[in-house]
């Protein structure tokens, strides 16, 4: 028998937990001009490091990096949160970086990120920080962040020139197929439980919803479009007792108990 859902999209709870699972893929494009200083090294020498961190400062990738042996030590914050050290960056990440020496004078660098970590896994949607930091001199080194939102939504800035960098342009660009591909097992969340009868079914992730009895037979069967919806159920004209609600996607099944008291 098939009971009628009714979908509620604004369900809030359910809203969160999709945004902890979503993996939006795009491609994030960053463009800056560096502000020339003096005096440097010797001439304009300087070096820079460019790289992705989330809003908690956890390193992601590194995008760009410009050093020399003998300036290995003037890039301090990039290189510690690459896994290198104050005192020599060389050994820090780089994996699919631009790199390249000791920089000879200043000029526009751009790069694009595609929303993977370095070891190519795809990031969580949510708020993450492009870092620039760079040294001209053997003082200390500058560091600037510009804070963009990845996700299913265009993120387009052009932040304000500073001391030391301008011309910047932030472009987040979520692929036209937006959320990428389906992650993990589904997920539900059943209330109230124990039930009179009525109860709702948060799900996200879920392409079919059934409920059985404890003999097996299917009371309930519904096809999800897979968003993150809320179904609300009627098995008041059931008899009291337990039942099995399964969830299911392309990826997996999930069951819970579900215990009917009228």
């Amino acid at each position: 028998m098939k009971k009628t859902v009714q979908r509620l999209f604004t369900a809030c709870a359910v809203v969160i937990a999709a945004n902890a699972f979503a993996q939006t893929a795009g491609t994030l494009t960053f463009s800056f001009t560096q502000v020339a200083h003096s005096p440097c090294y010797s001439g304009s020498k300087n070096v820079l490091a460019v790289w992705i961190e989330t809003s908690s400062g956890g390193f992601v990738k590194t995008r760009l990096r410009y050093v020399g042996g003998g300036t290995s030590d003037h890039l301090p914050t990039w290189s510690v949160n690459a896994g290198g050290s104050a005192n020599n960056c060389l050994s820090a990440n780089t994996t699919g970086a631009t790199t390249g020496a000791t920089l000879t004078s200043f000029g526009t660098k751009s790069f694009t990120w595609d929303g993977k970590n370095a070891a190519g896994t795809m990031m969580a949607d949510g708020t993450y920080k492009v870092a620039i930091e760079e040294c001209w001199d053997h003082g200390s080194s500058a560091v600037k962040y510009y804070t963009f939102v990845k996700g299913t939504s265009a993120d387009v800035q052009t932040p304000a020139t500073d001391a030391n960098f301008s011309n910047v342009s932030l472009h987040w660009q979520p692929t036209a197929t937006g959320v990428a591909e389906e992650i993990g097992n589904p997920e539900i969340n059943v209330y109230p439980n124990p039930s009179n009868g009525v109860f709702n079914i948060d799900m996200y992730q879920v392409n079919n919803i059934k409920v059985m009895n404890a003999l097996g037979a299917v009371v309930y069967d519904e096809k999800i479009d897979g968003s993150t919806v809320t179904a609300k159920v009627d098995l008041s004209s059931f008899a009291n007792g337990i039942y099995f609600i399964t969830a299911s996607n392309s990826k997996g099944t999930l069951n819970q108990k579900l215990i009917l008291e009228k």
